[in-house]
């Protein structure tokens, strides 16, 4: 009953907001062009600046002639089991924040952002445990909220210099958004990941674009400060309680690498994450990816992809080909073939894992894109082959674009996955008068020897600017687990209003 109630809530909400629909006549669609707010947001949660501050020749011009960019957000999760149990526990909770962006005038090729955002979670603890919370525990520190009760997060989200001297490149250094192949931003819930260091863009290469960064630090969405890329906290990094939440606790963190197991290993707790793009379009209609990164004396990876636009009358059809290589420099001995962090020698073959102290694994994925005016179809299929565990903690996705929906990890050893995904009326501008709507399938045959289980995942997503307010946004998203365990099969509910000025 509860959840039926939630989503009748959130369902009415959104037809409210969405009124009647009807396609953009070639006139509304000009129109659009003429009257786009100063910034917007895309389906992929990526912020789209549609006016930003011009060149000057002082400095405090560089400083008086920047401009604000705000945003007021609202994030309502649900979550509800089939059965609730001893780790099982449906709940509600809601964020409320915002974020003001500034960004200067550039001045002598340099230029700064500054970022603060803010959340304020809202939930009853005595029915909703803190530690059962699942997409909705990024409205707040949990870290901060076990150690003072604190349910409030304010952080510095950005803090960079931005060098632009050079042929078509940009050089930024500080706190930044990231958005590679490897690490993104991935603003879903109250507040961005970001990375502190130093990423070089550049396109100075004919049709190719190229990314490199060097990042030290990551801040994950619920965190207050910035912590390792890849250390996972106990008691021997922190004394306050929880430590598990301190450094890198994202969901696919590899628990095996904790502060204690590499600081015994001699292994530096506080490696950086390295990271290339390169994207080439020399050919025409043909797109290719490379994409590399390493945490070294750790694990490394390295991506190849390929995609094929054939055009016909009225519409398209893209195959694509992606493969995945990753190798294991020390961090298998540490913590084992499992990113669950189970730790044996090579004989011991623990849940099912070939050898099980070797993080050497691989991946190939491969789909078929076809477009046909508003409407995009992709069927998709990835497998990870019966080695290890793929290891990206860093809120970017090896199967995305293939076989990802929204919270699915399907990087797991021996695992197959098959989705089919509709979607209509995207767009690059962030601005949707007609409803975004994504719909997918994806069925994953893991590998239960490993303790895994195989499942059905359905998700529909929606977004809609309000038909006379571009800066308001509404969105809503539902995921459905089927599962072969009648008790585990869960609702995954989420509903959004943003308000950008």
């Amino acid at each position: 009953m509860k959840s039926i109630v939630g989503l009748s809530i959130i369902a009415s909400t959104l037809v409210l907001a969405g009124g009647g629909v009807v396609p953009v006549a070639p006139k509304a669609e000009q129109a659009i062009e003429r009257t786009l707010p100063k910034h917007a947001l895309k389906s992929n949660y990526q912020v789209v600046y549609n006016t930003l501050p011009s060149t000057t020749d002082s400095f405090m011009g560089m400083f008086k002639e920047g401009m604000f960019y705000g945003r007021l957000r609202s994030n309502t999760f649900y979550y509800g089991w089939n059965a609730e149990g001893a780790t099982r526990n449906s709940h509600l909770i809601t964020g409320l924040g915002g974020s003001l962006v500034y960004k200067s005038a550039n001045y002598n090729n340099f230029d700064v952002t500054a970022g603060l955002y803010y959340t304020r979670a809202f939930f009853n603890e005595s029915n909703d445990p803190l530690n059962r919370l699942k997409p909705g525990k990024d409205t707040l520190s949990r870290f901060d909220y076990a150690d003072n009760g604190n349910a409030s997060l304010g952080v510095l989200g950005q803090a960079y210099l931005r060098y632009t001297g050079l042929h078509k490149t940009n050089i930024i250094m500080g706190r930044q958004l990231v958005e590679t192949f490897y690490a993104k931003s991935n603003d879903t819930k109250m507040i961005p990941n970001t990375f502190d260091g130093v990423m070089i863009n550049t396109k100075a290469i004919v049709k190719t674009k190229i990314n490199v960064g060097y990042l030290f630090q990551q801040k994950l969405r619920d965190h207050t400060s910035a912590h390792s890329v890849l250390t996972r906290g106990d008691s021997n990094s922190t004394s306050s309680a929880q430590a598990q939440w301190s450094e890198n606790d994202d969901t696919a963190m590899h628990k095996g690498l904790s502060y204690t197991r590499l600081k015994a290993a001699g292994i530096d707790t506080d490696a950086p994450l390295i990271v290339v793009d390169i994207q080439n379009q020399s050919i025409d209609n043909l797109k290719l990816n490379a994409s590399f990164y390493a945490v070294p004396d750790l694990v490394s990876e390295i991506m190849a992809e390929a995609n094929y636009k054939i055009q016909m009358d009225g519409f398209s059809i893209t195959p694509g080909f992606r493969y995945i290589k990753q190798f294991d420099n020390g961090a298998g001995a540490v913590g084992g073939a499992s990113y669950r962090g189970q730790l044996v020698g090579k004989s011991g073959g623990v849940l099912g894992y070939k050898d099980a102290a070797s993080l050497d694994s691989q991946m190939i994925a491969t789909r078929v894109v076809a477009k046909y005016e508003n409407y995009k179809l992709n069927l998709g299929y990835s497998y990870v082959l019966d080695e290890a565990d793929l290891i990206t903690p860093w809120r970017a996705f090896p199967t995305s674009g293939y076989t990802r929906s929204m919270a699915r990890y399907n990087w797991m050893a021996n695992t197959k996955s098959y989705r089919i995904e509709v979607i209509r009326n995207g767009n690059s501008k962030g601005i949707y008068k007609d409803i975004y709507t994504q719909v997918s399938i994806l069925h994953t045959d893991a590998d239960e020897s490993k303790g895994y289980s195989d499942e059905n995942y359905y998700y529909a997503g929606f977004v809609k600017n309000f038909p006379s307010l571009d800066n308001m946004q509404v969105r809503l998203r539902l995921g459905y687990n089927d599962t072969e365990k009648l008790d585990f099969d869960s609702l995954d509910a989420r509903f959004e209003i943003n308000y950008q000025f």
